[in-house]
């Protein structure tokens, strides 16, 4: 195992809080290449749930966010901040260990950068996952929801603003989740022994849980989960030509469908008992991928 050479002169981006660009893109990407490792065609965002993945990546190289340009390091427990390649069930992969969160300050451009900085290095397929609260009735603390579409209820598109060089400002957003991935996730629950569900996932700002009326609201609208997070990644993976699948451990029932109070150690509590059943989903997820040449 190794690291890439040292970025700490990095750009203002991380200097000073300034929002990064095509600059830092280019910047970020040098770095990657410098690590000496070939792009990977699947890469992993790991939310809240999903952290233990990377004990199980035969790493080579492994980089703190400090020091990729542009990116910046996640203030949330469970978020290692990390940038690990490698190999998982024996496929070469990239993870991304953690995020940042527009509750946390940062805005889409920042949230959404590492995304556009794999697509510009070569990957061609990312899944993300998440922590999530459920809302349909079968869906309880511990399950998995493949993600088949999304709402977006943060109030902003992350693509608003500047368009970045080389992508089309509008995307069409029909087919956000691919079909072929989601069909190898579900046929890695199968291999896995893991009970999956398919629905719509709901991304909300945070970092403040939901009320009951909105979890009703949401409900009618066709919301089986919710959460603070992906679809910023979404969209601009699809604007970067990325396929994209998604998937959330459900780790507490949405605020007014259980008698508990919802709180974040709750979260991480249960994510760190399904740690298991998660590392043996994603395996298989990325082992079928790679075997059957899927991207």
């Amino acid at each position: 195992m190794k690291s890439a050479p040292d970025a700490r002169q990095g750009p203002a981006s991380r200097r000073t809080g300034a929002v990064p660009g095509p600059r830092e893109l280019a910047a970020a990407v040098r770095c990657l290449r410098a690590a000496g490792v070939t792009p990977p065609a699947l890469a992993l965002v790991l939310g809240s749930g999903f952290g233990g993945v990377s004990a199980a990546v035969e790493a080579e190289v492994i980089l703190p966010y400090g020091r990729i340009p542009g990116f910046v390091p996640p203030r949330v427990p469970g978020h290692a901040g990390r940038l690990v390649l490698g190999r998982l069930g024996g496929t070469p992969v990239c993870l991304l260990a953690g995020r940042a969160h527009y509750y946390e300050g940062y805005v889409p451009e920042t949230i959404t950068f590492p995304i556009r900085v794999l697509a510009r290095w070569g990957v061609r397929a990312v899944m993300l996952t998440n922590a999530a609260g459920g809302i349909h009735p079968r869906l309880r603390p511990g399950d998995f929801l493949a993600i088949g579409d999304h709402l977006n209820f943060v109030g902003v598109n992350p693509l608003r603003g500047a368009v970045w060089p080389g992508v089309e400002r509008f995307v069409d957003l029909s087919a956000v989740y691919d079909s072929t991935l989601l069909g190898a996730l579900r046929a890695a629950a199968r291999e896995a022994g893991v009970r999956l569900r398919t629905g719509v996932y709901l991304a909300v700002s945070g970092p403040s849980y939901e009320t009951p009326a909105e979890i009703r609201a949401y409900a009618r609208l066709g919301a089986d989960a919710v959460g603070m997070s992906t679809v910023f990644e979404a969209v601009v993976a699809r604007q970067c030509g990325l396929r994209v699948a998604g998937l959330s451990c459900i780790t507490n029932r949405a605020a007014g469908l259980s008698k508990r109070p919802i709180s974040h150690a709750e979260v991480l509590a249960v994510a760190a008992r399904i740690q298991e059943r998660a590392t043996r989903l994603l395996t298989a997820f990325v082992r079928r991928v790679g075997e059957a040449g899927l991207i």
